[in-house]
């Protein structure tokens, strides 16, 4: 049984979330805040945290980079926010979640993503997504230089991380290239490795760091 760990400062979120969670046959806990969120990982070790952003005692960004680097990204960690404009979501993913939902999600989407988070998938709310390229077209990167990694890539794997950015699917980019989905797979992974990145969801923020619009979306 996948387990999940809940974390949000306000009861009734939680026990919102685990009861839908617990419907739909995960084993489910709660913590109240970044710190006991920290301390319940190292005890419990649960396949998913769920983690609100915004908390006292510490906050769901320092939460998760210290969750993320102390199971080495074994747990994967998806960040709860209620806003889809949420300056906040940027931060989460450079501390290494593994994607964003808003609070809002469906029973359906909220299980779904708890399992795809727990399959190494990206998790990413379309709306918050959107939000998110807005704000680097909004907001261009200083230094202008690209950020590390970006210059090593190949055109073929410029195109594939663009496209990543724009949130697309391994099977999206292939029908887009016209290439297979183990192609995509492989240039996914020396993408990840030559940026230094953890997964996906990292790679979406230097793709849009650096630039990189895909002209369809």
């Amino acid at each position: 049984m996948i387990r999940v760990l809940v974390v949000d400062d306000q009861a009734l979120v939680r026990q919102g979330l685990r009861l839908i969670l617990e419907l739909a046959g995960f084993e489910v806990t709660e913590a109240g805040d970044g710190a006991a969120a920290i301390a319940a990982v190292g005890e419990q070790r649960p396949d998913v945290v769920l983690m609100d952003l915004h908390m006292p005692v510490l906050d769901g960004v320092e939460a998760t980079r210290r969750i993320v680097a102390g199971c080495d990204g074994r747990t994967p960690v998806i960040a709860l926010t209620t806003f889809n404009a949420d300056e906040h979501v940027v931060s989460a993913l450079r501390a290494g979640a593994a994607g964003f939902l808003l609070k809002d999600v469906t029973s359906e989407g909220l299980a779904d993503a708890v399992r795809r988070a727990v399959d190494g998938e990206p998790v990413m709310a379309p709306s918050v997504l959107a939000r998110l390229m807005d704000h680097f077209a909004a907001r261009p990167p200083r230094p202008p230089a690209p950020p590390a990694g970006v210059a090593d890539l190949s055109e073929r794997e410029l195109e594939v991380l663009t496209r990543i950015g724009a949130g697309l699917s391994n099977a999206e980019i292939a029908a887009e290239l016209v290439i297979s989905m183990a192609t995509v797979k492989t240039h996914v992974r020396h993408i990840l490795a030559k940026l230094d990145v953890r997964d996906r969801a990292q790679a979406i923020v230097v793709a849009h760091e650096a630039g990189l619009r895909h002209g369809a979306r």
